[in-house]
């Protein structure tokens, strides 16, 4: 059973605490959509100052929604479109300090003024992608990228 945590260490080792929570989540599951669920609502706890945080899951030439914390979203991004679609077509990670900046930005909610977006790979193949918004301008650094990746990595390892 998952217990929630106080996060009171650093931030790089509640990080840590965050991945060691998310294998327990997801090491005995084999469902991909229920890890999914779990991995975003273990984020939106973890996380402050965002308001989405969710997946979308590659299909072809288009990232489709999949399971996600906050309001209602797209339904449907062409790689290459957006900062999610960005992020498949580079096959890197998209950190985005103002997206009203960043040419072709989707707005799927209004408040949104940051993003990080993360390629999730399950056997070696890019399978979607980790999208975290906030309402807050510069909102994620490099520590958030690192460990984000870390979590995402270790994620697709249960994919």
């Amino acid at each position: 059973m998952f217990n929630a945590s106080l996060y009171t260490g650093t931030r790089e080792e509640n990080y840590t605490l965050l991945i060691k929570q998310l294998t327990g989540l997801v090491e005995d599951e084999g469902c991909r959509i229920a890890n999914l669920a779990n991995a975003s609502a273990l984020l939106q706890q973890f996380l402050d100052d965002i308001n989405w945080v969710g997946f979308y899951l590659l299909e072809g030439e288009t990232l489709i929604l999949g399971p996600f914390q906050g309001k209602p979203a797209c339904t449907r991004i062409a790689v290459g479109k957006g900062v999610c679609g960005a992020a498949v077509a580079r096959k890197e990670a998209v950190l985005v300090e103002d997206v009203h900046q960043f040419p072709g930005h989707i707005a799927c909610d209004s408040a949104s003024n940051s993003e990080l977006v993360i390629p999730l790979y399950s056997g070696g193949q890019i399978i979607g992608v980790l999208d975290i918004d906030s309402p807050s301008f510069s909102r994620f650094d490099e520590t958030d990228l690192k460990y984000l990746t870390i979590f995402n990595e270790r994620l697709g390892e249960y994919l």
